[in-house]
């Protein structure tokens, strides 16, 4: 159902309900980072949440289990075409079973079509009446999708689909999609190997009842068969069905006038009307897929206005930004071709900022200061999302340990700045300190070095090359 390319904004509003999901049931995730890059979004309240439901989606795996639902899907819908086939052939066999000689036509042609246009007539009814889709072809569909996903979190997706696409009005006809696809390889299956069976076997048919007389069968008949014997299949003549009421007619043209009524039978109240059913849906489905958007005002999406755009935001006061990094430099202005050094809890007995700095450099460079608390953390994470650095140099003393904070505080400057290396001061430290830091950002795939580059630090902007960390 969700295999082409057509369906990434699908995807996305998918990621993003799933994540909404999750919060509904186990309240809300830690998004700090995730609201800062939504805020520094210049785009409207839709396009925000958007950023933040996508940025905690892959942050979470949510993305990569997606690709494995999408994949299991994939299969899944191949097992469901493999068992449409088998099925069909299974309908043929059943319907032309006993003995060959006298087949019941009517028997024959319930075999055929009766589940069928049971099936049918259940979901026009429920197209009607029913408030919310489904059928047991779906509920199998959706099942196979989480098991071959081999994910544990893929599990989330199937439910958040589900809602996501019923909000949308959008279920009935995916899932419809899905039903009248399988009947329709069904019943195109049965009626090629239908065909098989009458052209390898010889059949004779018949029509058997103790109470309804032979003129009601010939009227059936003729109703029935009208509309195929305008696409050339055969229609029996009033004598033939009354004859064919006593015995098994052996004669050929008979043989051939009933199997052709019958393949005639199979194609217009069978494979014909799921064809129909299947271009309706697929065109509904496109045609809302296609409109698919994020409706930020739909109450579900009401408690995170406030976390991806304050209220005076939206009213049109928006507060001025501090003139500056919490730094020994005052009034520097962060642009997207700074060069920018930061140094994290360094301790008193370490003089900042570098003798480097204390003579004239690039007026390009911005000295952050030192972060030690709460405050500057998130004053300095605001700027540098709302204006990301093309390269990012971060000081920390080795001595410490690499703690799991400091670890994620580095990890989310990372993520503001083109390129960011990590300056792990030349002081003396514990070997195995110092070793562990070097793991800890090989793991981050951060560069790192116990000499400060300089050189790196301080090149014009026009010379920096367009890289982006990993």
């Amino acid at each position: 159902m969700l295999v082409t390319d057509q369906n990434s904004n699908l995807q996305t509003l998918w990621l993003c309900e799933t994540v909404r999901l999750r919060e509904e049931h186990t309240g809300q995730l830690e998004d700090s980072e995730a609201c800062r890059k939504a805020r520094a979004t210049a785009g409207s309240l839709s396009q925000r949440l958007q950023v933040r439901g996508l940025f905690l989606a892959k942050r979470d795996g949510l993305v990569v289990a997606m690709q494995h639902w999408l994949q299991g899907a994939r299969l899944a819908l191949w097992l469901l075409i493999f068992s449409a086939i088998l099925s069909g052939v299974v309908l043929a066999k059943t319907a032309l079973s006993g003995n060959p000689e006298a087949i019941n036509i009517f028997w024959a042609l319930s075999g055929l079509i009766g589940l069928n246009l049971l099936s049918l007539l259940a979901w026009c009814v429920s197209l009607i009446f029913a408030k919310k889709s489904s059928s047991p072809l779906s509920h199998a569909w959706l099942w196979l999708s989480n098991k071959l996903a081999r994910d544990a979190k893929a599990a989330q997706l199937a439910p958040a689909l589900l809602v996501l696409l019923q909000r949308h009005k959008l279920l009935r006809w995916g899932l419809g999609r899905l039903l009248h696809g399988w009947w329709l390889i069904t019943l195109s299956s049965a009626l090629f190997s239908l065909i098989a069976l009458l052209a390898t076997r010889r059949y004779g048919f018949v029509w058997e009842s103790t109470i309804v007389a032979s003129d009601s069968f010939v009227m059936l008949v003729n109703l029935l068969g009208q509309p195929a014997a305008w696409l050339g299949f055969a229609l029996p003549n009033s004598e033939l069905i009354q004859q064919s009421g006593l015995h098994a007619l052996a004669s050929e043209p008979a043989r051939q006038m009933w199997a052709s009524w019958l393949l005639g039978m199979l194609l217009i109240y069978g494979v014909l009307p799921r064809l129909a059913f299947s271009l309706l849906c697929e065109w509904r489905w496109r045609r809302g897929v296609k409109r698919l958007a994020f409706n930020a005002d739909d109450e579900v999406w009401q408690p995170l206005h406030e976390r991806v755009q304050p209220s005076s935001e939206r009213l049109g006061v928006v507060d001025a930004a501090p003139s500056a990094l919490p730094s020994t430099t005052a009034g520097a202005q962060l642009t997207g071709h700074d060069a920018v050094l930061v140094a994290i809890e360094l301790d008193d007995s370490i003089s900042w900022p570098p003798d480097h700095l204390k003579s004239d450099h690039p007026q390009h460079l911005l000295d952050a200061g030192v972060i030690d608390t709460r405050e500057q953390r998130r004053q300095l994470l605001e700027q540098l999302s709302a204006h990301p650095p093309a390269r990012l140099l971060i000081t920390c003393n080795p001595q410490r340990s690499a703690d799991r904070g400091t670890l994620h505080l580095i990890a989310e400057l990372s993520r503001t700045a083109a390129v960011t290396r990590v300056w792990l001061l030349d002081i003396d430290a514990p070997a195995e300190r110092l070793e562990n830091w070097q793991q800890q950002l090989d793991a981050l795939k951060i560069e790192h070095s116990r000499t400060a580059p300089w050189a790196w630090l301080e090149q014009e902007p026009e010379h920096i090359e367009g890289q982006a960390n990993d």
